[in-house]
């Protein structure tokens, strides 16, 4: 038996709703604006469907091309369900993602921004566009600088025709992530965006203190993640 079939997911994804009712209640919020995503990627059918069936309806996936493999089939039978892109996304592959999600979290460079907008005015849909902050500076990782975003967010508009309804950031590993959170949320404040895609399994609580409206949460509602 996987670790999939003996995790109990809708067990998990009820603990995950209570921990963001209670996160909520704690920072004078309320609940019904945080929305959870649940971090599907690496998962099958198998596991997603529990979800689906505890009225779960937001999921998140790292690759386009495991997206477009697996997805269609179960959107086919729940056509109300909302995919967000949470993984970096190369410009050659702007196409698939448009067509594939309703939101993209790591819009972080003006060759993805030029790509991103040549197909949604191709394919006439408007997925919800997050721009990435790397706050860490980590080189490994993805996203604009904290002290170019800026720049960037103003660029997305006035270059590329982009609306950009929100930010998303990664905290580093090794680091406390409050600072960061705390950092992606003045950014957006400045630049009048209302969205924060904030927070992991680990720290989402942290997340909605600083006013996340999207969690991102994985291994606490599927358990651990197969090793692919």
């Amino acid at each position: 038996m996987s670790e999939t079939e003996t995790h109990d997911i809708a067990a998990g994804l009820s603990e995950v709703r209570a921990r963001i009712a209670a996160a909520c209640r704690e920072a004078g919020r309320d609940p019904a604006s945080v929305a959870l995503i649940a971090v599907s990627k690496t998962f099958g059918a198998d596991a997603i469907a529990p979800a689906i069936a505890a009225g779960q309806r937001v999921f998140g996936e790292n690759r386009v091309q495991e997206t477009r493999a697996k997805w269609p089939a179960i959107r086919a039978h729940h056509p109300d369900l909302s995919l967000h892109l949470i993984g970096p996304l190369q410009s050659n592959k702007a196409k698939d993602a448009v067509a594939l999600f309703d939101a993209i979290h790591s819009v972080d460079r003006p060759s993805l921004c030029e790509a991103l907008a040549k197909e949604i005015q191709k394919q006439g849909r408007s997925p919800l566009l997050f721009a990435q902050i790397n706050t860490g500076a980590e080189p490994q990782k993805a996203g604009i600088l904290p002290e170019d975003a800026d720049a960037f967010l103003r660029s997305c508009t006035a270059d590329y025709g982009l609306t950009i309804s929100g930010l998303m950031c990664i905290p580093p590993f090794d680091e406390a992530p409050a600072p960061h959170f705390a950092l992606t949320a003045k950014i957006a404040a400045r630049n009048g965006l209302k969205l924060l895609s904030m927070g992991m399994s680990t720290d989402f609580e942290a997340a909605i203190a600083f006013g996340a409206t999207h969690v991102r949460v994985g291994s606490a509602i599927f358990g651990t993640r197969p090793q692919h």
